[in-house]
């Protein structure tokens, strides 16, 4: 889910991107009862009923993984973060951009230092933060 490709990056903003992971973890979220969830993945049992009245909730890439993996239908937690991470790089390479262009490309409200740390895992990202990287690296990768 959080490294499926998108199809027309032009056609779509960072928010219909967040909105998109938004209603897979609320799915995740009814199927598997919110106090099942909030127990096994630690996110805060309000914030995930939130999630299920169709409420945009911030949470970090972390807590999104730990709510995805919940479910059978998905990996471990650990599994998702590092594939979702390991997408951003691989688009990033495709599309040739260095942290740099990337922190440009959206319009400097993240510095390239800030912005590979977040890559990497060493500084917590928030779904809609990464919602916004993925998006801009999809429209800028020609591929």
């Amino acid at each position: 889910m959080l490294a499926d490709e998108i199809q027309d990056a032009e056609a779509v903003t960072a928010g219909d991107v967040r909105e998109e992971y938004e209603a897979a973890l609320a799915r995740v979220v009814e199927s598997e009862g919110v106090d099942a969830v909030a127990e096994a993945s630690g996110v805060d049992a309000e914030r995930l009923a939130a999630l299920v009245d169709g409420e945009s909730v911030e949470l970090t890439l972390e807590e999104a993984a730990g709510v995805f993996a919940v479910s059978d239908d998905w990996p471990d937690a650990e599994g998702l973060l590092l594939e979702a991470r390991d997408n951003l790089m691989l688009q990033m390479s495709s599309a040739v951009l260095d942290v740099d262009a990337l922190a440009s490309g959206l319009d400097d409200d993240f510095d390239a230092k800030e912005l590979q740390q977040k890559i990497e895992g060493r500084q917590p990202m928030t779904l809609g933060e990464y919602a916004r990287i993925y998006r801009h690296i999809a429209a800028e990768n020609p591929y």
